[in-house]
């Protein structure tokens, strides 16, 4: 079991506080169980992910975010042409 950076946990915190009171719309898994995400009411977005640093050992990656506020850019696939 590896130990959690002090930092890192700080940042979850940080993360997590923000969604108290909040009402969950939607929990999606990946099929392999490596991301978790949490939509919510307010259109607030908890992304939980198991990743591993350049050394391998496993890092919590937690993120809160806020979906688009436009429907269409919810739906609109990004092509890039270089």
């Amino acid at each position: 079991m590896s130990t959690v950076d002090l930092q890192d946990l700080r940042r979850i915190v940080g993360a997590v506080a923000r969604l108290r009171g909040e009402t969950i719309r939607d929990v999606t898994v990946r099929s392999d169980i490596r991301h978790l995400k949490v939509e919510f009411e307010s259109g607030l977005i908890l992304v939980i992910a198991s990743e591993r640093d350049p050394q391998g050992r496993p890092r919590l990656e937690v993120d809160v975010v806020e979906a688009p506020h436009d429907v269409a850019a919810r739906q609109q696939i990004e092509v890039r042409f270089d």
